[in-house]
């Protein structure tokens, strides 16, 4: 219990820390403030161009278009409305499925069939694995405990008793490090409600 009112408190100064930071970057502090939340978000920004654009110089294209559409947007976020972290993503998805569409409008250059990717799937997929990405970026930021029951459970099927033997713990302590890990990670990253 405590260890979850410490990483709320942890999760809770972070987010106070990036709004201060782009209203930094609203208020005219491009270089400090925004290499700031660059540092923050840049690596997964650029794992989640991997992922999407499965091209490197795209998702460093990515990552650049991202960071200065969230400096020219600056002055428009609203933390009641999201995190920094959100509305970087958000920024983030729409230039990647920008990228898809792109790609799927280009001429081939290569005799065959066209591949046909309707916009609706491009933001399908693109709205998938983003969530995908955050949900293994939340699980990956958990302490060793709950990321521990988290993996066991999903990467290896295994259920609470079958983990409660592994570990050594009773079966109640997995129960509860399952629904603090799952309810922490995932509400911090507004994935749940």
């Amino acid at each position: 219990m405590v260890e979850a009112g410490l990483a709320t408190i942890e999760e809770d100064a972070l987010r106070t820390r990036d709004a201060q930071l782009l209203a930094l970057v609203a208020a005219g502090d491009h270089d400090r403030a925004l290499g700031a939340l660059y540092d923050a978000y840049a690596g997964e920004i650029y794992r989640l161009g991997l992922r999407l654009l499965s091209d490197r110089g795209q998702a460093e294209e990515l990552v650049q278009e991202t960071f200065v559409r969230l400096w020219r947007s600056a002055g428009r976020y609203d933390p009641q409305r999201a995190s920094v972290r959100g509305f970087t993503f958000m920024i983030a998805k729409r230039i990647a499925t920008d990228f898809l569409r792109r790609a799927s409008a280009r001429p081939r250059l290569v005799p065959g069939p066209e591949p046909v990717l309707a916009e609706a799937r491009i933001d399908d997929e693109v709205e998938r694995v983003a969530h995908e990405f955050e949900v293994r970026d939340a699980v990956a930021a958990l302490s060793g405990k709950h990321r521990e029951v988290i993996e066991l459970t999903f990467d290896e099927d295994l259920d609470d008793a079958q983990i409660a033997e592994r570990i050594g713990v009773p079966v109640g302590t997995v129960r509860s490090r399952t629904y603090y890990a799952l309810r922490l990670a995932l509400e911090e990253r507004g994935l749940v409600a």
